[in-house]
């Protein structure tokens, strides 16, 4: 729906109804409450009506709007539909259930109020409106199993690479009478502290980036709205991840040491 607005001067003695203004289009005008303004529906062809600015609200930040990022205002419905070249007539709307209500008998029984009158939940909304960000996600998904799989390989290479260098020492521990397993283990543990120490650099390099991406986003689109998120479950499967990674490859490393006699440890 299309309005189009234009300051005005107060008419005197004529009553003037009232409406929200978005703060953005409140800056930009700007405009503020008790300021009067003229609307009209750009298709409508009718002449302006005049506004007084009630108060300015702060739109609620949704994902769906970004990519339009139009202003808002609010008006009462019998002064929206005065605007209007046609009455009675309806786009969508929003009805909230009271605590307890069953959704899906409340859309049954909308449905059968008009001819052609569609109800879905808030749900099911979302995933009709929302394919471009499944496609994102989705997205998402495949480059954080791409990342995962070759941080495992660094994590195998590095600890790999470390027990090769030390297999000297690891033949003099054995041949003093250090078991395989003492040796096993204590590769483990080494390889579970480096994994730990990753993870917890890029949990702190991740929410840095993170406040970094809204902070831009943010003043770019005069949203709210924030692109980025590092959860604590996020930070939770990231470490899980990481002991389970490190623990991996430090058992393989381990056991390509404790596999070979001591005395052949110190060849190469």
């Amino acid at each position: 729906m299309l309005l189009s607005l234009a300051l005005a001067a107060v008419l005197a003695g004529d009553p003037v109804p009232g409406l929200l203004v978005e703060r953005r289009l409140a800056e930009a005008v700007p405009l503020g409450v008790g300021d009067t303004v003229r609307v009209r529906a750009l298709a409508s062809g009718r002449q302006p009506r005049p506004f007084v600015v009630a108060g300015v609200f702060e739109r609620a930040a949704d994902p769906n709007r970004i990519a339009r990022n139009d202003f808002e205002v609010r008006f009462h419905l019998s002064d929206l539909e005065g605007l209007l070249p046609t009455h009675d007539r309806v786009d969508r709307f929003a009805v909230v259930l009271a605590p307890g209500a069953r959704g899906d008998s409340a859309a049954r029984w909308i449905e059968t109020t008009a001819l052609g009158t569609r109800a879905y939940s808030s749900t099911g909304l979302a995933e009709r409106t929302s394919a471009t960000f499944a496609v994102v996600s989705r997205f998402h998904d495949a480059i954080g199993i791409v990342t995962i799989l070759a941080s495992a390989i660094f994590l195998l290479c590095v600890m790999v690479i470390r027990v090769d260098e030390r297999r000297r020492d690891m033949g003099v521990l054995r041949l003093i009478g250090v078991s395989r397993g003492t040796v096993f283990r204590a590769i483990v543990l080494e390889a579970i502290g480096i994994a730990v120490v990753g993870s917890a650099a890029g949990a702190v390099l991740g929410m840095i980036v993170a406040r970094i991406v809204n902070a831009y986003y943010a003043h770019l689109y005069d949203t709210t709205l924030r692109f980025a998120l590092v959860t604590p479950r996020i930070v939770i499967l990231a470490a899980l991840l990481g002991l389970a990674l490190g623990a991996l490859a430090g058992a393989f490393a381990a056991w390509r040491v404790v596999q070979v006699a001591p005395q052949k440890l110190g060849e190469r």
